[in-house]
């Protein structure tokens, strides 16, 4: 019978209780877990080995959990879970906006963090608009409105032939706004098709990503692109 390989986790956590009890649950499951409670240290580990997923304390000393994120995530790709006892919304939106898949607040069950952790490894497994992924073809994963062009392929938004620069999650949600054109989307529905069925954050997370594209795209270019219909979501009309 062939041997499934073990996933690898580097739990970056600097309460040692936490720290061991999750390092337990983990192994119990058939993980593979590295452990560090430092920034510095965590920031050097992942840089320097694979690990299939990464579990990232904000708090941290050494250098602070967001700061290791957007220096890790500049070099190599790897689905980050953050671990925070903050519970502002902004926080989460930090987090999620330097490139982590998804968070989970202190206190937990280990039930959620570890169904969280299913859920963020087989997404990054088969992620639709990741760098590397390729749809072939010439027009294949383009997908225009009148003069933007997403191109999934590249991982590329342009207006008029200017670069728009958005993070996965913004990315994630353009294409699903211009996929479903002249389709209102409930928040519910948005949170779904972008963060993945099992995920159980506010949905007022995705009125900040509305905001975000709004900042980088309608302000910047003077155009009404996505559209707000009160009490039900957001739509982006054919015209």
């Amino acid at each position: 019978m062939e041997q499934i390989e073990k996933k690898s986790i580097l739990l970056v956590e600097d309460e040692e209780k936490l720290a061991r009890f999750v390092e337990l649950e983990l192994t119990h499951e058939g993980y593979n877990v590295e452990k560090s409670g430092n920034g510095r240290e965590a920031l050097e580990l992942a840089l320097q080995n694979h690990y299939d997923l990464i579990l990232l304390d904000i708090m941290l000393p050494g250098l602070n959990g967001l700061e290791v994120l957007r220096r890790l995530l500049k070099e190599k790709e790897v689905p980050v879970i953050l671990l925070t006892a903050r519970d502002a919304v902004m926080d989460k939106v930090s987090g999620l906006d330097a490139g982590a898949v998804d968070y989970i607040t202190k206190p937990f069950a280990i039930e959620e963090l570890l169904a969280r952790i299913r859920v963020a490894l087989k997404f990054h497994a088969g992620l639709p608009a990741g760098k590397n992924e390729s749809a072939g073809g010439n027009e294949e994963g383009v997908i225009r409105w009148k003069d933007l062009t997403l191109d999934d392929r590249r991982h590329e938004v342009r207006y008029a032939g200017h670069e728009i620069n958005l993070t996965n999650r913004e990315f994630l949600m353009l294409k699903t706004l211009l996929e479903n054109r002249d389709i209102v989307l409930s928040r519910d529905t948005l949170l779904n098709k972008v963060c993945g069925y099992d995920y159980a954050g506010e949905t007022n997370v995705v009125d900040v990503y509305i905001r975000y594209l709004r900042s980088k795209i309608d302000d910047v270019f003077d155009i009404k692109m996505i559209r707000t219909v009160r009490g039900v979501g957001y739509v982006i009309k054919s015209e």
